[in-house]
């Protein structure tokens, strides 16, 4: 959880928590906010608190695909002695990175279509 969210404590708010907030509240109470009985700061850790499970998802899914796209640069770089590969053995390397490759794209498109599900 984002240490700046969620107690009530004298944290301070994520701060597009806090924009969203002085939005919601703006528009309920007008630019002065008169009227208005509770705090920015107390919206902004309710909306935070909201926002937060995704936030936590994106930063996973960034996660993921810095991994991936750190697998296939390796994947796709040439071993050092690729140069001194036969044909049968070139064939064989490439197709063993192009499983390989083919295994990784799969777990992702397996694990974005169950973020996806859960968007519901």
């Amino acid at each position: 959880m984002n240490p700046n969210v969620g107690n009530d404590d004298a944290s301070t708010p994520d701060p597009a928590a806090r924009h969203a907030a002085e939005e919601v509240l703006r528009t309920i109470y007008g630019d002065d906010f008169r009227g208005c009985t509770v705090s920015l700061d107390e919206i902004a850790r309710v909306i935070g608190q909201t926002m937060e499970p995704g936030a936590a998802r994106n930063r996973e899914l960034i996660k993921l695909y810095e991994q991936l796209v750190e697998a296939l640069h390796l994947l796709a770089t040439p071993p050092e002695h690729a140069k001194e590969l036969g044909p049968d053995e070139l064939r064989s390397l490439l197709g063993d990175r192009l499983d390989k490759i083919h295994e990784l794209t799969s777990r992702t498109r397996a694990t974005t279509g169950s973020l996806r599900s859960t968007d519901n």
